[in-house]
């Protein structure tokens, strides 16, 4: 289809340009970037089309801004996936990516507008910060009990909410209940603090903090896999997703960190967290507690960019709602149903606490 690929290329040529404005050398771009000096080369020259990541640490390097180049790298990279295809299959394919295009493009558009909507109301609570001292502490201990509450109830904890918080607050035991619930509801809440403590110490998600937040929320329940990955291949009840075989989940989850470091600067917070949770969900690493986990690791991100506690009501409607939206991403029917579901969530959390703040309420 293309006769003249090589020279249909662009990136290589700007890299090159702009490197010989800077009167910098291969050499010096390996030392920022630690790129191979022959990959360099080939990028330059256009028989090698860059990785994203090794497109960014270039750009970077090289002081270009790119999002302006963004364009040309991307035609770069489909002409060079495409252009041993059939000229007739490409043709095909393109008009079927120009309409999801279109139609994802219509959506994403719908999410945008929600989330702008989202930080206007985030910058409507900032107003009030920083927040009287035992007005934060209430306000921290009201959301942390109805949060725990609806994951636990979320993965059919059966406390009820006020039992919840007399499990938590009174250290009281619950008649009737099994120790495994009482467990699960202190276990949650010292998760919560947790990740609160850690967004104070600006202490980032890593691998060994995941750990350590799933080591919490099988604390006492399942010594042996606490902070393990599973060993075992497991199904979802009532779910069509297959999670991958268990000696995967390690290449997996390496991915999985991949994706954080590579857009925890690039995607809005929302997005990225509702990225992050459904992702975890859907790799399923542990054999038990990927929900609760998954959801503290969505707060951990949403705390540390400045958002509230972000809710998951327990109830039948709401949790076949959110069942409903994680499948439609992992049988690849897009990400939209789950960004605007966990945007709601959002926006109802932040509403909730201006409702507080506004009125001047300590919560009881």
């Amino acid at each position: 289809m293309w006769e003249n690929v090589e020279e249909m290329k662009k990136i290589g040529g700007v890299f090159k340009e702009k490197r010989k404005e800077l009167k910098m050398t291969l050499s010096q771009i390996n030392n920022k970037t630690k790129i191979d000096i022959a990959l360099l080369s080939k990028i330059e020259r256009g028989e090698r089309i860059a990785t994203k990541v090794q497109f960014l640490l270039i750009c970077n390097a090289l002081e270009i801004n790119s999002k302006l180049i963004m364009a040309d790298y991307l035609s770069d990279s489909i002409i060079d996936y495409l252009k041993d295809e059939d000229e007739y299959l490409i043709k095909k394919a393109l008009s079927r990516v120009e309409e999801s295009i279109f139609y994802y493009g219509r959506a994403n558009s719908s999410i945008n507008e929600i989330l702008t909507k989202i930080d206007k109301l985030k910058n409507r609570l900032d107003e009030f910060r920083p927040f009287p001292a035992a007005q934060l502490k209430n306000l921290e201990q009201f959301f942390k009990i109805e949060y725990t509450f609806d994951s636990n109830r979320i993965e059919g904890n059966t406390l009820t909410h006020r039992e919840t918080a007399m499990v938590i607050e009174k250290g009281i035991t619950i008649d009737g209940k099994p120790l495994k619930e009482h467990l699960e509801a202190i276990n949650h809440s010292d998760a919560v603090d947790y990740i609160m403590d850690l967004v104070i110490n600006k202490v980032e998600l890593s691998e060994k903090i995941l750990m350590e937040i799933h080591s919490l929320v099988l604390r006492g329940i399942d010594k042996e896999n606490a902070g393990r990955y599973r060993q075992l291949n497991v199904r979802i009840s009532g779910s069509s997703h297959l999670p991958p075989a268990h000696f995967i989940v390690p290449e997996k989850m390496d991915q999985y960190f991949s994706f954080y470091q590579n857009n925890k600067n690039v995607l809005h917070p929302i997005v990225l967290a509702a990225d992050m949770h459904e992702k975890l969900v859907t790799i399923h690493p542990f054999i038990d507690g990927n929900g609760r986990t998954s959801r503290l690791v969505m707060n951990l991100i949403l705390l540390q960019n400045g958002y509230t506690l972000a809710n998951i009501s327990g109830d039948k409607k709401n949790r076949m709602s959110y069942y409903d939206a994680l499948e439609a991403v992992q049988i690849g029917n897009g990400n939209n149903l789950f960004y605007s579901f966990i945007s709601e969530a959002v926006q109802k959390s932040l509403l909730n606490h201006l409702e507080i703040v506004d009125a001047g309420f300590i919560v009881d």
